[in-house]
C-alpha cells in the first residue's frame, strides 16, 4: 500500500504540477481580492476534481465501450507521460501540464477563470486524467489499492488549493527556479513511471509473444 501511495501521490504531483499552478494563478489572480481568489480557487479545485474523479471511476469502463484495450492504453498513457516528464525535466511549457500562450491570453480577458483555464487543462489536464485512469485500472479488483490512489489525488488536489490560495508567498519562497528545481526532480521519476507503463502495455499486449 505505501508503495502505491508513494506512486500514485508521486504521479499526481509531477502531471499537475501544484507549484506551476499556483504561479499561474497568481499572475492570473493579481487584481482580485483575497475572497475571490479563495472563491476561484475553491470552485476550480471542486470542478477538476469532479473531472478526475470522473475518468478515475468509469475512464476504463469508457474505454472498452470505444473499443481501445487496456494494453493500448496503458502504451499511449505512458508515451503521454514520457512527454510531460521531458517538458518537467527541461522546465519547457506545453499544453500537456499547462495552459498555452493562447489560452492564458483568452483567460486574461474572463471575469471567471476558474473552470477555463483553471479547473481545466491547467489542473485537469491530459497528463492528470491519463495517469487517473491508468493508475486505477493497475489497481483494479482491489479495493483498497484504488482507495490508496483516490487519497492520493485527493490529497494532491488539497495541495494545490493551499498553494493557490497562498499562490504569492510560494511565488516569493520559491521563485521561477525553485518550481523548476521541484518540477525536474518529480520529471525525472515520472519518466521512469512512464516507461514502465509503456512496458507493461507492451507485454499485456502480446506482442513479444
Amino acid at each position: 500500500m505505501i508503495e502505491t501511495a508513494v506512486i500514485a501521490f508521486t504521479t499526481f504531483f509531477a502531471t499537475i504540477g501544484p507549484p506551476d499552478v499556483a504561479v499561474v494563478f497568481a499572475a492570473l489572480t493579481a487584481k482580485n481580492t483575497s475572497a475571490e481568489r479563495r472563491k476561484l480557487a475553491m470552485r476550480a479545485i471542486l470542478v477538476a476534481s469532479g473531472i478526475l474523479l470522473f475518468f478515475a471511476f468509469f475512464g476504463r469502463p469508457l474505454l472498452g465501450h470505444l473499443g481501445i484495450s487496456l494494453a493500448a492504453m496503458r502504451t499511449a498513457g505512458g508515451l503521454l507521460l514520457f512527454l510531460i516528464a521531458l517538458d518537467l525535466v527541461f522546465a519547457r511549457m506545453s499544453g500537456g501540464t499547462s495552459t498555452t500562450p493562447e489560452e492564458e491570453a483568452e483567460a486574461a480577458g474572463r471575469d471567471d477563470i476558474s473552470v477555463f483555464p483553471l479547473a481545466t487543462p491547467l489542473i485537469a489536464g491530459p497528463g492528470a486524467i491519463g495517469a487517473a485512469i491508468l493508475l486505477m485500472a493497475s489497481e483494479s479488483g482491489d479495493p483498497a489499492g484504488m482507495t490508496v490512489v483516490v487519497a492520493a489525488l485527493l490529497a494532491v488536489l488539497a495541495v494545490t488549493f493551499i498553494l493557490m490560495i497562498a499562490a504569492a508567498q510560494v511565488q516569493k519562497v520559491l521563485g521561477l527556479t525553485g518550481v523548476h528545481v521541484v518540477s525536474r526532480v518529480l520529471g525525472v521519476l515520472l519518466a521512469a513511471l512512464a516507461v514502465q507503463f509503456v512496458f507493461d502495455g507492451i507485454k499485456e499486449s502480446g506482442l513479444l509473444n
